[in-house]
């Protein structure tokens, strides 16, 4: 992914398009695979999720647990960054709000840390995680979730650009401070709503390469 696919870095104060596509965008027929080149074999008997940080209640899942929550189906489209969007992907899985339900984050956590069994992690705000349609997901399409897709379990936050949605999931990490994940800390964007084009900040930050 790369600064040359889009234009002004300082899109925060764009309004909000109202299309279903957003701007920039192009629609694709197949879901594209993107990943950092590293794609983890584990299997669903070796999967452990670690839910901490800032919250009541540390959580620490594995598959058993995990499918004791209620599983859901959605249907969402997913952007991506690098200007493609993918109409209705039907992700299987489990409501984050669920989760958080039982992990309760303090009042002065704004912001959650995902990070990923290939050494991947990326921020979001708060708000992020707890939206109805903010997933766990463990499917795609019906059928169990490939490992190029993120599986066994991957999070889905279909209303932000999808490099916010971690592959290979294994820590969600709440905090009263951002922690700036691998691409943010490359020049992209902390919130990254692909209706305001919120793809980059303005440059990346200091010190990351040492």
């Amino acid at each position: 992914m790369g600064k040359k696919m889009a234009g002004s870095s300082d899109l925060s104060r764009k309004e909000r398009s109202r299309d279903r596509l957003p701007p920039g965008q192009h629609t694709v027929e197949k879901l594209p695979v993107l990943d950092l080149g590293i794609q983890p074999r584990i299997v669903e008997e070796d999967w452990v999720l670690e839910v901490d940080g800032e919250v009541e209640n540390e959580l620490k899942l594995d598959w058993e647990s995990l499918s004791k929550f209620n599983y859901v189906e959605e249907l969402s489209d997913f952007h991506c960054v690098t200007t493609w969007s993918k109409y209705d992907c039907k992700w299987g899985g489990f409501k984050m709000s669920e989760i958080l339900d039982q992990v309760r984050p303090y009042s002065d956590a704004k912001h959650v840390l995902f990070v990923s069994y290939d050494g991947y992690t990326t921020n979001v705000p708060i708000e992020a995680v707890f939206s109805e349609h903010t997933l766990l997901a463990t499917s795609l399409n019906g059928e169990p979730l490939l490992k190029k897709y993120g599986g066994p379990v991957r999070v889905i936050i279909p209303h932000l650009y999808a490099w916010k949605s971690a592959k290979f999931v294994k820590q969600i990490r709440f905090s009263n401070e951002m922690q700036l994940g691998y691409w943010e800390k490359r020049g992209y964007s902390n919130t990254a709503d692909p209706w305001r084009e919120e793809r980059f900040i303005d440059e990346e930050v200091p010190g990351w390469r040492d």
